[in-house]
């Protein structure tokens, strides 16, 4: 396990990443009223806390990468480049969105900015991130593959093949982990053997295990921007776990109610947002430039909430169309 050194990075970059949070943190926030009103249909799993690794990771990445998801992915899709707008129309199953109402919250896409789906199989989507790395080492192309994946993730088979067979055929991968101390009601550590539940398997697998503060924008951007300069220059993968926090329950069912309290408020108390914002603070920004720059983001959203609502309805007639690589459904027959 090696030590994060945090580096300095210019102050308007950091306004950059601290608005792209709020921006994400509002999208979210909008999510969860909507589906207050009865606009979003089925369930929501909320990122609120996580923004910090899907900015900082996406920050460190070029547009050409992949990202792999977790069916809690908002931010993810959104750091990677979908629209507020798109996600919340596709949460709402309407035509404008990203999917066009096919994926909904746990199926959020969109290859053209390298975001390879959100996947509601715990873990599955692992050997499918290394499945694109496989591609681009065959292709040349120095292009990294990334993971995201919860702390519940590490107990299931597949991160562990995941992770031999990145190791075997030294692919251009990370594996991030999310851990945000509970899989799903369940506190990780009360089922799992080691105190890091993916970091500390790394080297079982021959890789770097790295721990980082995952409610640190700038520690996350850093410690990936190694990982990833590691996987291009063909020395294989590595093992990031970042520390974070949700700021609801497992889902829209779950009140959290099983998290002791003085929990809670120590995590809060760390929220991303908040630690970014310090930063900016102590890096000379005014308080002024940082609250135009919540002004902003409240904007997007608030813009973006109003045309998602407004969008039309998907068509039941194009169902069937875009589920498979001609985009039509022939091959079910």
């Amino acid at each position: 396990m090696t030590e994060n050194t945090i580096e300095r990075v210019a102050t308007s970059t950091l306004l950059d990443w601290y608005e792209q949070m709020a921006v994400i943190r509002g999208t979210e926030k909008a999510a969860h009223d909507l589906f207050l009103r009865g606009l979003v249909k089925g369930t929501t799993h909320l990122a609120a806390g996580h923004e910090a690794v899907a900015v900082g990771t996406s920050a460190a990445l070029r547009p050409d990468d992949y990202v792999f998801a977790t069916y809690r992915g908002h931010h993810h899709a959104i750091a990677r480049g979908a629209t507020p707008e798109g996600c919340l129309a596709e949460l709402m199953q309407k035509a404008t969105g990203v999917c066009k109402a096919k994926g909904g919250s746990m199926h959020l896409t969109q290859a053209d900015h390298g975001m390879l789906g959100s996947y509601a199989i715990v873990g599955a989507h692992l050997p499918m991130a290394n499945g694109a790395a496989w591609s681009a080492k065959l292709r040349g192309t120095t292009q990294v593959a990334v993971a995201f994946f919860g702390d519940g993730a590490t107990n299931i088979g597949a991160f562990h093949e995941a992770l031999n067979l990145a190791a075997v055929w030294k692919l251009p991968v990370i594996f991030v982990c999310e851990n945000n101390r509970y899989m799903e009601y369940t506190p990780i550590a009360s089922v799992t053997s080691v105190p890091n539940p993916a970091a500390d398997r790394a080297a079982a697998n021959g890789m770097p295990g790295v721990l980082v503060d995952g409610n640190d924008v700038v520690a996350v951007h850093d410690t990936m921007s190694v990982a990833v300069e590691r996987a291009r220059s063909d020395n294989g993968p590595t093992v990031v776990e970042a520390l974070t926090y949700r700021h609801f329950g497992h889902s829209r069912t779950d009140p959290a109610t099983y998290r002791p309290p003085e929990e809670v408020e120590e995590w809060m108390a760390r929220d991303p947002l908040t630690v970014a914002r310090q930063r900016l603070l102590d890096f000379g920004a005014s308080r002024e430039v940082v609250d135009a720059a919540d002004a902003r983001a409240a904007e997007v959203v608030a813009s973006a909430s109003r045309a998602a609502q407004d969008a039309p309805a998907a068509d039941p007639a194009q169902a069937f169309t875009d589920v498979w690589a001609d985009g039509g459904a022939a091959w079910r027959t």
